[in-house]
């Protein structure tokens, strides 16, 4: 029978704690969201990435959506000062500047937040779309933050089978906290329902009670109190685009073969946006030979 020694027994709880702390994963670093005005959310391991510059344009540079320039501006300057502001959502047709639209609005107020009332910068926070069910997680660590943030989640939809927007529809209005008051959403889609209608064709032929399930798919896009559509531009409108980034960049030539070769540009691609001009712009200013 061996002899039972203290000593050994705790050196050997010791290498056992030790080796536990080894195995265990590293806590998460703290949150410092002062590091800079925008973060990606990355859910493992749980962190905000922050972003040191941010890729967009001027506002500007967007050009033919005055109109919808000026919604989301406004909406975003009363929430940048306190005030009631809502949920938005930017449908409609592909390359007509949405996602750019939210990035320039950001940059913009924090640009002139002393002038509109705003003290502490305004953050922009982008989740991607496959880490929406973890919303909650990441308004759980925003609601406690001394800033305002800016949720943005670029090309949101949901396919068949998908339940995850039940998630997001609870986030947004109906769970029992709610959205926190520092914090609005802002989601950009080709769909204006979120949905592609087959799916939502596809409920109501085979439901039992069909206006049920169309009405449990269409209450998710409800839920944003502002919804901006963006359609297909003119002919004159892409042009203005085209001028526009023409004047801001400093690319001289003679106007009409400039327009001309956009507009050929656009037909070879079946179709005129603020993504095509831009594709133009720089295809012509590396033949110009010259740094956008």
């Amino acid at each position: 029978m061996s002899e039972y020694r203290p000593n050994e027994s705790a050196d050997l709880m010791r290498r056992i704690a030790a080796a536990l702390e080894r195995l265990s994963p590293p806590p998460p670093p703290a949150i410092d969201f002062s590091a800079a005005d925008a973060f990606v959310w990355v859910p493992q391991p749980g962190r905000f990435q922050p972003v040191g510059e941010v890729n967009r344009v001027d506002l500007p540079l967007l050009k033919g959506i005055d109109r919808l320039r000026d919604m989301l501006t406004e909406n975003t300057t009363r929430f940048a000062a306190g005030l009631p502001a809502n949920n938005a959502l930017l449908w409609g047709a592909r390359g007509m500047g949405k996602s750019s639209l939210v990035k320039a609005v950001h940059a913009h107020i924090n640009a002139h937040r002393a002038d509109r009332g705003a003290s502490a910068p305004l953050k922009l926070l982008e989740i991607h779309r496959e880490d929406i069910e973890t919303l909650p997680v990441v308004l759980g660590h925003l609601r406690a933050a001394p800033f305002r943030f800016i949720v943005f989640c670029d090309d949101l939809s949901f396919d068949k089978d998908d339940t995850s927007y039940k998630s997001l529809k609870a986030v947004l209005e109906g769970g029992i906290e709610g959205r926190p008051a520092n914090v609005i959403f802002y989601a950009t889609s080709n769909r204006r329902h979120l949905m592609p209608r087959d799916m939502m064709e596809n409920e109501r032929s085979t439901a039992i009670n069909p206006s049920e399930a169309v009405e449990e798919k269409v209450s998710l896009s409800d839920r944003f109190g502002l919804w901006i559509g963006f359609h297909r531009c003119s002919q004159d409108d892409y042009l203005e685009m085209v001028r526009g980034y023409c004047r801001h960049y400093g690319l001289t030539g003679d106007a009409e073969s400039i327009e001309a070769e956009a507009l050929e540009w656009a037909a070879t691609r079946g179709a005129r946006s603020g993504r095509v001009a831009w594709q133009f712009i720089q295809d012509l200013a590396g033949r110009l030979g010259k740094r956008l």
